[in-house]
């Protein structure tokens, strides 16, 4: 990567900032379970990195719901938002901290584009302490259409003024890897274990790790 062009860093949240997935798919488990609805685990990965609203859609048309997907999607952030709250604590991800301070002292824009409802990732930035990092926020709520299309990076990068090619996009997911390339940036993998099996080989890097400076990153 040209060390030179990249203004910009965006993350994304779940899987990334915070080691979140093994409770959301436990959370989701309980819905599927709740909503009377078949799910292999090998669907249930697949929509990692993908909006509530648009898993719903989804399993709403395959297991012939007839409940509407507003109220279900309701029923799930706000169970989702009341159990986050609940947690004593909360941790980021090994040196995701001190990887944010050394973007910060460098003058790299710093940018978050999650497909999780706008609240949620409030509450899960406070209870990180390190809302303050990010310029730029945009949420699942925000966007028409969810990772793996390119839209929320888009949108991200023109409200942080840069062109898409002077972004770098760190992702857990298969659907965010593929939104970041769509979208004509440079992406870094993270491969999460607790993220179920995801297909990173578009990245043009793949970590196991967060170093705690970005020069590691090739940034």
């Amino acid at each position: 990567m040209n060390k030179q062009c990249t203004k910009a860093v965006i993350f994304d949240m779940d899987g990334v900032l915070v080691d979140s997935e093994p409770m959301y798919f436990e959370i989701e488990r309980y819905l599927f379970s709740y909503f009377k609805v078949s799910v292999s685990q090998e669907q249930h990965e697949a929509f990692v990195g993908t909006s509530v609203e648009n898993m719903w859609e989804k399993l709403i048309k395959d297991n012939n719901l007839k409940e509407s997907k507003e109220r279900i999607v309701d029923y799930h952030k706000k169970y989702v938002i009341k159990h986050v709250e609940g947690l004593r604590e909360l941790l980021p991800t090994k040196n995701i901290k001190e990887l944010l301070e050394d973007l910060k002292e460098k003058d790299i824009k710093i940018g978050l584009a999650s497909s999780s409802p706008k609240d949620l990732i409030n509450i899960i930035l406070n209870k990180l302490n390190i809302k303050k990092f990010f310029q730029i926020i945009v949420s699942g709520d925000e966007v028409e259409k969810s990772k793996p299309h390119p839209e929320i990076f888009i949108k991200v990068a023109q409200l942080l003024n840069v062109a898409p090619n002077e972004c770098v996009v760190i992702e857990d997911s298969s659907n965010g890897v593929n939104a970041a390339v769509a979208a004509g940036m440079k992406c870094i993998g993270f491969s999460n274990p607790h993220s179920g099996k995801q297909n990173l080989e578009n990245a043009d890097i793949i970590i196991n790790e967060f170093p705690n400076i970005s020069s590691y990153l090739d940034i």
